[in-house]
């Protein structure tokens, strides 16, 4: 069965990698969403006045992976207690935000989310949002560090293998690898 998921954690880039490898994961785009612009693009993203923020749509096989899966992976490729900011990248558009599809999703998202405010000695700054509208980028940010692959990237690939494998074994909870 398919199922959307819909995260912000920095730049797209890295983030859209990072899902890619996830089993189970059939299809990711990335766009801008969160925001009032019909039709936005990354210059007026850019420009922080849209209230748009990069995101990675991720379409996956909810018999392959579950949900709580992917939660595991978002929590883990960014740090969430950065308000408007992650690696290099600053600005509003790179906000730490999980948008549900769906009330189970809402549910897990506040759950791990709060799991997730034990691990850290700062305040998480995440928000959760009901998914909005979703406006795939331009063609040159798709698949971005496969085709650049000495491209900039906050996430740690490095950590990303390790997720999936404590995903695979069926670790539990979401809780920091």
């Amino acid at each position: 069965m398919k199922e959307k998921a819909t995260f912000g954690a920095g730049c797209f880039w890295g983030v859209e990698a990072a899902f890619k490898k996830v089993p189970g994961v059939i299809k990711t785009r990335v766009g801008y969403t969160g925001g009032d612009l019909s039709n936005p693009d990354y210059r007026t993203v850019c420009e922080e006045e849209t209230g748009h923020v990069e995101a990675c749509e991720v379409t996956f096989d909810t018999r392959k992976v579950a949900y709580k899966d992917l939660l595991k992976v978002f929590w883990n490729i960014h740090d969430p207690t950065q308000k408007d900011r992650q690696g290099n990248d600053v600005g509003t558009q790179y906000r730490s935000v999980i948008f549900y599809h769906n009330e189970k999703q809402r549910d897990l998202a506040y759950k791990t989310k709060e799991e997730m405010e034990e691990t850290y000695d700062l305040p998480i700054v995440t928000q959760i949002h009901p998914v909005c509208k979703f406006w795939e980028a331009e063609k040159y940010h798709r698949d971005y560090l496969d085709t650049n692959p000495g491209g900039y990237c906050h996430v740690d690939m490095h950590k990303v293998d390790k997720i999936i494998k404590s995903i695979k074994k069926g670790d539990g909870g979401p809780a920091e690898i």
